[in-house]
Formats: C-alpha cells, sequence, structure tokens
C-alpha cells in the first residue's frame, strides 16, 4: 500500500501532508485489504481494524468519511495499481517474443494484480449485488486490459484479418478474466488464484484460442 501523499489524494480521503498522518492513513488501507481476504465488507469491523493498526475509531473518521468512503479508496488504489501494471505490460519489450510468450506474459500479470488485490476484488464482486456501481472500475480497467492486449498479440498472428484476430483477443481475455473473477468469488477448483499451475493453463487455453483463429481462412 503507498504512503506518498499523492498516492493517498483519494475521494473521501481526508488529505494529509504529515508523514505520521500519511503512514496511519496507508496502514488502515493495507489491514483492511488485508482483512477482506478473510471477512466481508459487511463483516469488516471499524473496531477491529483500528486494534490492528493501533489507531483509535477517531482517528479512522476523522481520514475516512465513512465505511463506504474507505471502501471506495481501496478500489481506486487497487484500480491505480491496476493500470500501472497495463501500462507496464504494454511497455514491456516483446519484440522478439512469439504468441506463446506474450501469452504467459500478458496473463502472469492479470494474475499477479488479481492476487495482489484478492480481498478488495473479492469483497466488490459480493457488493456488486447492491451496488452495481461498485465493480464499474474494474470494468472499465478489464476492458483497457483488453485494449493494451490487443497491439501486443496481434503482430504475433500472422497478417490480414485484423479485425477477426482482435475479436478472438477480445473473447480470449474475457474468458481468462471470467475464470479469474470465478476464483476470486466461488473458488470451485480444482485450481485457486494461488496455484502456480493457473498461469500455464489459463495462458494455455488464450493461446489454443488465437492459434485457433490464426489458422482459420
Amino acid at each position: 500500500m503507498p504512503s506518498r501523499s499523492t498516492e493517498l489524494d483519494l475521494p473521501g480521503v481526508t488529505p494529509s501532508r504529515q508523514k505520521r498522518s500519511r503512514e496511519t492513513t496507508a496502514a488502515l488501507l493495507e489491514a483492511g485489504a488485508e482483512l477482506l481476504k478473510t471477512h466481508s465488507l459487511a463483516e469488516l469491523s471499524i473496531e477491529a481494524l483500528c486494534r490492528r493498526v493501533d489507531a483509535t475509531v477517531g482517528a479512522f473518521y476523522s481520514r475516512f468519511e465513512s465505511k463506504d468512503a474507505y471502501f471506495n479508496a481501496l478500489m481506486a488504489l487497487a484500480a491505480r495499481d491496476g493500470e500501472r501494471r497495463v501500462s507496464e505490460m504494454a511497455g514491456a519489450a516483446l519484440d522478439d517474443a512469439d504468441l506463446a510468450t506474450r501469452c504467459r506474459q500478458l496473463v502472469g500479470g492479470v494474475i499477479g494484480w488479481m492476487r495482489a488485490h484478492e480481498g478488495v476484488l473479492h469483497a466488490a464482486l459480493q457488493h456488486d449485488d447492491v451496488r452495481p456501481d461498485k465493480w464499474t472500475p474494474f470494468k472499465v480497467l478489464a476492458r483497457a486490459n483488453t485494449e493494451r492486449a490487443v497491439p501486443l498479440l496481434l503482430p504475433a498472428m500472422g497478417k490480414g484479418r485484423r479485425a477477426a484476430k482482435s475479436r478472438a483477443i477480445a473473447f480470449g481475455f474475457q474468458v481468462v478474466l471470467g475464470t479469474l473473477v470465478n476464483a476470486i468469488l466461488n473458488d470451485p477448483g480444482p485450481l485457486s488464484l494461488h496455484d502456480k499451475e493457473l498461469k500455464e493453463r489459463l495462458s494455455g487455453c488464450l493461446l489454443l484460442l488465437l492459434e485457433a483463429e490464426t489458422q482459420a481462412k
């Protein structure tokens, strides 16, 4: 979690330029992200959260307008990190990489982001039933992932049929993201979000979908 003041300038968060105050804000955000790995948003107790970082409830509400504002801040931080990772993937040196390598890189990046923010994403998915707007930042991020993936994967799929190949990439990412969301929300198995095998299996699925499109006439 961030500690620099610019990274903590979030809607619903009272800004602070004092180092100790920023550290407390960052600690509260970090503790909440950790607690949400094992608790739902409804179960998340502000009192328990504050005890975890040795802060008072008053200190919490002096920084966050409400519990909802606090959760919004957690989601904003997760979305920012996702945007950063997407940008890094887009800037990665893949000029000489084959399609399989590109698939592994992209899928690995998405899995890494979801693992890093698993609790927040799980809470957002659960909260989506009553507040559909809560999932909106991540829907936007998912679209951004797909948009960035197209120019990264397309050069390794050969010439011609760009529209059809771009459509195949978009669908491939829909499959990848859908599988990962299901793993976070339901964990049906056989592979969980943290299984090392998941990256190879999912990137392999994406590769097969794209190879099928390259062979189509």
